[in-house]
């Protein structure tokens, strides 16, 4: 069982990584000076063994030392690998869980929260910033639009091929059926404004 996203997505993002820091001469222990951690740290990330590299504001600080961009790193990594499609498509579809770059600029979208529901992860007046169709990791937070035009937002944990398991207000387990959801995103940003 994968540890990560899949093993060899966090393996493909680590190479990419790598690939980026050889390009600007950097040495591994050089690179990870620049960000306060040792040579083994920075391996880790490479190596596909340490999580954090799929997070946004990680892969902004790593890239940064390097005198690169997140966005640089998308490119290097090129078109997630294809995964088999079924004949024929029940429900929700997810477009798997490959890390596919940053999204176009304008493509996030905003919610404030009005109600104290999933303190202390997030309370009344945090705005939510999300990315339509972005699927959540276990433990972030996401938006779910539903069918009937409801929005909710909970706390992913896992899915299946009827429902998704989040946790919502009290930290309780709610399944909600794929086919009352119109739209799933994973919240990239907490703002206190």
């Amino acid at each position: 069982m994968p540890r990560f996203e899949s093993d060899s997505d966090a393996r493909r993002l680590g190479e990419a990584l790598a690939s980026l820091r050889q390009e600007r001469g950097f040495s591994q222990a050089q690179a990870g000076e620049r960000v306060g951690m040792t040579s083994q740290g920075w391996g880790l990330y490479e190596s596909g063994k340490r999580p954090g590299l799929f997070r946004p504001d990680v892969q902004r600080r790593l890239t940064t030392a390097i005198g690169s961009t997140p966005e640089a790193l998308a490119l290097k990594l090129g078109p997630p690998a294809a995964s088999p499609k079924p004949d024929a498509a029940q429900g929700l579809e997810s477009g798997g869980r490959a890390f596919t770059g940053p999204a176009p600029a304008g493509a996030t979208r905003r919610l404030q929260l009005s109600n104290d529901d999933l303190a202390p992860w997030a309370a009344s007046g945090v705005v939510l910033e999300y990315e339509p169709g972005r699927w959540p990791r276990r433990d972030q937070g996401c938006v779910i639009e539903m069918a009937d035009g409801e929005i909710r937002v909970r706390l992913y944990d896992r899915a299946d091929a009827d429902a998704l398991v989040v946790r919502g207000p009290g930290g309780g387990e709610e399944r909600i059926a794929r086919s009352a959801t119109r739209l799933v995103s994973a919240v990239i940003a907490r703002l206190d404004l």
